[in-house]
């Protein structure tokens, strides 16, 4: 048993007894973040200075090796994850997607996540790895400083809205907000290409009425539910805030649109506790089966591997 799992273990039954109860076969958790050392290391830098786009202080609960993070994951029951890599600047995505597609080919439960960025050569890259089989893609308008409609992306955009394939999408302004952040560029974007399949994550937060809206009206957009029912996140200045419960009503009417996720390692709080939160919603346990397992493999297909133990 590793580190982690010792430290832990009260947790590890606390989660495996959420998705049992529910009669599921484990978690399939959409917002978990394995990257590259270097840019990993980087990442928790700006977490623990509090950086002007985490605008906190926000202590990383999950502070393990890659082995030992893996080693939970699994403990917990989560079956299938992404690594959800973002390129912050032009030239990296690349290096993010080289080490994401290895990372994917030596862990089977690790999904294939790539990024992309405004750059003349992304419709080219995205091309092939959508030839190549990627699961999904994440971006991050936030940290990457871009819109999402932005015309070096046109191509990119051209290629997702014909293959199906998935992108999960950092657009909302939490924790900070920027001018690439909130619902308007997502809203042009989807009136040219009204097919994609676009993951909203953290719900948009603090935007999730209209993120909500979004997912009302377009088929192919999806909420992620990572942080987004956090008082930690929703309310930056140390408060309570939390989801209004006038929204409430609607994330049940999109009991097919909405998908877990928790923004693991990057937690100031316990893995259990957004579970916790969701079946606080008190929207029905199948609701929570849907959320917690089948729309997710509806999106990313159904092979998972065999549960351990």
């Amino acid at each position: 048993m590793t580190e982690a799992e010792v430290a832990d273990i009260a947790e590890v039954a606390e989660v495996r007894a959420f998705w049992e109860r529910l009669g599921l076969p484990g978690l399939m958790d959409l917002h978990v973040h394995f990257l590259p050392p270097p840019i990993e290391r980087a990442v928790w830098r700006e977490f623990d200075n509090g950086g002007e786009l985490i605008g906190r202080e926000w202590p990383i609960r999950y502070r393990f090796g890659a082995d030992e993070r893996l080693a939970l994951l699994r403990a917990f029951g989560v079956r299938r994850f992404p690594t959800l890599p973002y390129a912050h600047k032009p030239g990296v995505a690349g290096f993010l997607n080289d080490w994401s597609r290895t990372f994917a080919a030596e862990v089977p439960e690790v999904l294939w996540t790539a990024t992309f960025y405004p750059e003349p050569e992304a419709p080219s890259y995205v091309e092939g790895l959508v030839r190549d089989g990627v699961a999904l893609f994440k971006l991050h308008s936030q940290v990457g400083g871009f819109h999402v409609d932005d015309p070096l992306l046109d191509g990119v955009w051209e290629v997702l809205a014909d293959s199906g394939t998935p992108v999960v999408a950092h657009v909302g302004s939490g924790p900070v907000g920027t001018p690439y952040t909130g619902p308007e560029a997502m809203t042009r974007l989807l009136r040219r290409f009204p097919h994609l399949q676009v993951l909203i994550a953290h719900l948009g937060a603090p935007e999730t009425a209209d993120f909500i809206a979004l997912a009302e009206q377009y088929d192919g957009v999806h909420l992620d539910t990572s942080m987004a029912l956090a008082p930690f996140f929703t309310d930056p200045h140390g408060g309570r805030g939390e989801l209004g419960r006038d929204l409430v009503p609607r994330l049940g009417d999109l009991r097919h649109k909405v998908v877990y996720g928790s923004d693991f390692p990057t937690l100031p709080f316990g893995y259990a506790e957004q579970l916790g939160w969701l079946a606080d919603l008190d929207l029905g346990d199948d609701w929570l089966r849907d959320v917690c397992w089948h729309n997710a493999v509806r999106l990313v297909g159904e092979s998972v591997p065999a549960a351990e133990g």
